[in-house]
């Protein structure tokens, strides 16, 4: 996977330009990609370690995540206040996806499994998306959720990835 620098100022209308290699070896400099919605978070987050995914995947999530995720988890993936105890169903409230919750303490493929499968076995109500969600679109919204992650929690999500793997 070809790893790419990317700076995101989040909380402002996203403007992201991708240099991308091309076969010879020599850079290329990509259109810049707009969101024509801004991208939100708790407070404006500038990020420049290497991520996994790309600024177009981004700006795909953002769409994705606002139609099927926005509604529990909150336009800013900032989830329920209250997100650590359980309801009066005894069903723990959507958790922040912001870096500012435990998201990030789970390796890739399990962040996976959770949107694919839901939350209901980890004790969550959130419903599964495999039968709405290609595994495509899941990796987008979760590029996005991970755009909100500032660098020292990326780089320790990404730390837990290689010890898993």
């Amino acid at each position: 996977m070809n790893k790419t620098t990317i700076t995101f100022v989040l909380g402002m209308p996203v403007l992201l330009a991708l240099g991308a290699c091309s076969d010879s070896g020599q850079k290329e400099t990509a259109a810049p990609v707009t969101s024509e919605k801004a991208v939100t978070a708790p407070a404006p987050v500038l990020y420049t370690a290497d991520r996994w995914f790309s600024p177009e995947q981004a700006v795909r999530g953002e769409a994705l995540f606002q139609k099927n995720c926005a509604e529990c988890h909150k336009a800013d993936a900032s989830g329920d206040p209250n997100w650590k105890q359980t309801n009066a169903e005894g069903k723990l409230p959507p958790p922040p996806l912001n870096g500012t919750g435990h998201a990030w303490h789970h390796p890739m493929p399990m962040l996976q499994q959770i949107v694919r499968n839901g939350g209901i076995p980890m004790g969550g109500s959130m419903p599964a998306f495999k039968e709405k969600l290609t595994t495509e679109q899941i990796n987008d919204i979760l590029a996005w959720v991970q755009s909100h992650w500032p660098d020292k929690i990326y780089i320790t999500w990404m730390q837990i990835n290689q010890r898993k793997s």
